[in-house]
């Protein structure tokens, strides 16, 4: 008996150490292992030969900032978290000092130190201190009551500037001299800062910028008056408040802009030249190597033609230097570097058919395309302009890859510098002889390592602990491609459960995002996404993706299918999916779901009631539900206005299909969503109810677009976690 309850106890034992763990919802929010180990606000100085970052610090118990000696690999304290200390810098703040962001002067005699504020990147903002390395010292620099947003030091680290209250200031650092240079801000008008649609839609931040010999400061002046005026309810009293901001809905009016430059000794204000016509937009300005050259993007409201302008910055006077048209659109990206010969600036455009890299001089004459190929690229990464050289991301590889290569300005000389396939996000040194690169695959999480300008590894620097995938026995996404039924092969990847056996039928769960230029189907990290799909695989669902016709990294061709009809080619290739799929052994056709967020919320609500006969269960997060409720950048740049494109309105809207409905739909909102505004899923619940169509709603009160703070997103995710075991 002793014999044979040891072997048992034996065998349980190691059934126990084998067992599977069962992922929970509070464990992907909670566990730290699935979020890696990061490197954290990294920017090099002393340059290139070392990068600094954030850490804590043990020995001081804070944040503090550390540097990186490439060469020796050695790591230090740079700047101790316990050195700034509020009341001794002269502020009578009662919480105690946490380094948020920092940024180095120029001159790398001073660091910054700002918080952050809500926005698509980071974004300085509150009460600026700097810290006087020479003197170790920390000091209160600008504070208000009036908020206080994007501080940048002046090229020769002698100033900063940053705007308070929708005016530009700056501050004479050594003698904390502070002057005011525009004085017409207002909650309407809005200078060095960005309305709330350009900053979504033209991903920027910053609204002005230093002149090289840093005399002046060029900025966007928006003048919101004619902008609608919208009201977001906030439940939070007994008659409740509401949140006000400008919001253009599509075909409405956007702020006039204009761009101005002032000088920073006289203050006077020059107003640059930007045409006649008023409707337009200026994603970008930047200055040339001249001092008083300044470049402007101009883009036409149906934001089918961009003109690159240079302008005098004294007298206003400008002339266009290039332009690109398109029978589509055409996207805004920072590829845009003037070389410090002066001569010479390189420019991305899709002309081709695929965005790639060209070579211009000042006269806007084409010297030589540096680029080319069927495949994309994704971002110009540095120039090395002593090697006459220039680094740039691409998926040359293939549509899932992001890849790092150079190649000469002439366009010869390509190599291809990172060698496993994946993801790799590149942070380059000033020098260009060294970059820190973020590598990560679908089934790893990121590890970062430093490498040679050639590809060479130097070292790891941060090695994630991927333990995780045996201790759950996570099952690993694999990629494929499939051929729709009118001969267009489309990329897709899938999670099967960790014990699948092809024997059994599954239920399938398609995750989509859709939206034109996206990309889902990538081997890189996907995060708590990632995570949940590997939490339902566990509970037997097999998890699909899909990029449809629309979706970003095959060329402008395949982008420009979905102009003026969105959602029409995104519904019809998940279709051709769920088909794909069905016809798998493997695959139960009866129980095949979707769920998405914002524009994946979206599609996941058109493709339930247009492809009522493939969908058993749908979630929409944050779906819009008809494009004339979203903004003017984003809508008309796909559907063109309201006006001009009635019926192409009308067909892309859930709501004019809701008699479809047959299967389960759960909508997820948050009734302060800033972006895709609760009117949406309002909007649908009443077509819905005048259909007498049964659905499940949740709504997350006070909460925005990421619907999350507190425990919001544990409870959200336990919610559709919940609703996909019950209907599909």
């Amino acid at each position: 008996m002793r014999i044979r309850s040891s072997i048992f106890l034996l065998i349980l034992f190691a059934f126990l150490a084998t067992a599977q763990k069962q992922l929970t919802v509070e464990e992907i929010f909670t566990n730290g292992i699935f979020y890696g180990n990061p490197l954290v606000g990294v920017k090099w100085f002393d340059g290139g030969k070392k990068f600094s970052f954030l850490k804590y610090d043990e020995s001081s118990s804070t944040i503090s900032l550390f540097e990186h000696d490439v060469e020796t690999g050695k790591e230090k304290v740079l700047v101790s978290g316990n050195k700034l200390n509020l009341v001794a810098a002269g502020d009578e703040a009662e919480e105690s000092f946490v380094i948020k962001n920092y940024e180095w002067s120029p001159d790398e005699k001073y660091i910054l130190f700002t918080g952050l504020l809500p926005a698509r990147s980071v974004k300085t903002g509150g009460t600026f201190y700097l810290y006087d390395l020479e003197n170790d010292k920390f000091f209160l620099l600008a504070e208000s009551e009036e908020e206080q947003v994007n501080a940048q030091f002046s090229p020769d680290g002698k100033k900063l500037g940053f705007v308070r209250g929708n005016n530009l200031f700056v501050i004479d650092i050594e003698s904390e001299k502070e002057t005011q240079l525009t004085f017409d801000g207002s909650e309407i008008i809005l200078n060095g800062v960005f309305d709330w649609v350009y900053e979504e839609e033209f991903h920027i931040i910053q609204a002005w910028e230093w002149s090289p010999d840093a005399n002046s400061i060029a900025f966007w002046r928006f003048d919101q008056s004619h902008v609608p005026l919208l009201k977001i309810a906030r439940w939070d009293s007994l008659y409740f408040n509401f949140d006000e901001m400008y919001y253009p809905k599509a075909g409405s009016s956007n702020s006039i802009i204009q761009i101005g430059v002032v000088e920073i000794n006289s203050g006077r204000t020059n107003w640059i030249d930007i045409g006649d016509e008023k409707d337009i937009y200026v994603p970008r300005i930047k200055f040339t190597t001249e001092p008083g050259k300044l470049s402007i993007l101009r883009l036409n409201r149906s934001q089918n033609k961009l003109d690159l302008i240079f302008a005098n910055i004294k007298t206003g006077e400008s002339k266009i230097i290039l332009s690109e048209s398109d029978s589509a659109w055409i996207s805004v990206s920072n590829d845009l570097t003037f070389l410090k010969d002066g001569k010479y600036f390189i420019w991305s455009s899709e002309r081709d058919g695929y965005k790639h890299l060209y070579l211009y001089d000042y006269e806007g004459n084409l010297i030589n395309q540096i680029t080319s190929g069927n495949w994309e690229v994704d971002k110009e990464i540095s120039v090395d302009e002593n090697e006459r050289k220039i680094f740039y991301s691409s998926n040359e590889r293939g549509t899932i890859y992001k890849d790092i290569y150079s190649i000469g300005l002439s366009g010869k000389g390509k190599t291809l510098i990172s060698k496993r396939l994946g993801n790799h996000e590149i942070n380059m040194s000033p020098d260009c002889k060294y970059y820190i690169d973020k590598y990560s695959t679908a089934n790893s999480l990121i590890e970062t390592s430093l490498s040679l300008a050639n590809g060479s590894e130097v070292r790891i620097l941060r090695t994630p602990d991927m333990s995780f995938f045996d201790n759950y026995n996570f099952s690993p996404m694999e990629f494929l491609s499939f051929t729709a039924t009118d001969g267009i092969e489309l990329n897709g990847a899938i999670i099967k459960p960790y014990d699948f056996d092809e024997s059994l039928k599954y239920p399938v769960l398609i995750y989509n995002y859709s939206g034109p230029g996206s990309q889902t189907v990538k081997d890189s990290w996907g995060g708590i996404d990632y995570l949940w799909h590997q939490l339902l695989a566990q509970k037997g669902y097999i998890i699909f993706i899909i990029d449809n016709r629309g979706t970003g990294g095959r060329g402008k061709a395949f982008k420009n299918l979905v102009y003026k009809n969105l959602g029409k080619w995104e519904v019809h290739d998940i279709i051709e999916g769920t088909k794909y799929l069905s016809n798998l052994p493997y695959v139960d056709s009866e129980r095949i779901g979707i769920w998405g967020w914002s524009y994946g919320g979206y599609i996941s609500a058109l493709a339930i009631m247009k492809g009522a006969e493939y969908f058993k269960a749908a979630i929409a997060v944050a779906p819009v539900t008809h494009w004339k409720f979203y903004d003017t950048i984003y809508t008309e740049r796909y559907m063109q206005t309201p006006e001009l494109n009635p019926e192409g309105y009308e067909k892309s809207s859930p709501l004019n299909y809701v008699e479809d409905l047959k299967g389960n739909l759960l909508l997820v909102h948050g009734t302060s969503d800033d972006n895709v505004h609760f009117q949406n899923t309002i909007e649908l619940v009443k077509e819905l109810i005048n259909a007498n169509k049964q659905f499940d709603i949740i709504f997350y009160p006070d909460k925005k677009h990421g619907i999350s703070g507190g425990n919001t997103q544990i409870h959200l995710f336990n919610k559709m976690t919940e609703f996909i075991l019950n209907n599909l």
